[in-house]
């Protein structure tokens, strides 16, 4: 298990960039893969982007290829997911979530608790 925390969200305008981290505890964290997920009010939980626990594998939901990039650091414990040309629908919570699997679902293990995004246009 590993407690993870997000940072870097804010209100930015519609075209702006934004990088979140997901920094987490454990000294295993190299064999945990994590994902990106947002949710925006009245609509489901979804998964934007994962990356297996060596980096080598990466997964981008159509609607952020080409803007969004995740990355990580694991001497850091860190994810990090780089938001470019954001738009306002990109508006949401933003969680990042871990596990021992590659998921391209929802049901990862452990989650942290969110931060928010905020694009105006």
């Amino acid at each position: 298990q590993v407690q993870l925390v997000e940072s870097g969200g804010g209100l930015v305008q519609a075209g702006g960039s934004l990088r979140l981290s997901c920094a987490a505890s454990g000294r295993t964290f190299s064999t945990y893969a994590v994902g990106w997920f947002r949710q925006a009010p009245g609509k489901e939980r979804g998964l934007l982007a994962a990356i297996s626990g060596s980096g080598g594998v990466i997964y981008y939901a159509d609607s952020v290829k080409g803007r969004f990039t995740i990355s990580r650091d694991n001497a850091k414990n860190t994810v990090y997911l780089q938001m470019n040309s954001l738009k306002p629908e990109d508006t949401a919570v933003y969680y990042c979530a871990a596990d021992k699997l590659f998921r391209y679902g929802s049901s990862w293990s452990d989650w942290g608790q969110g931060t928010q995004v905020t694009v105006s246009s």
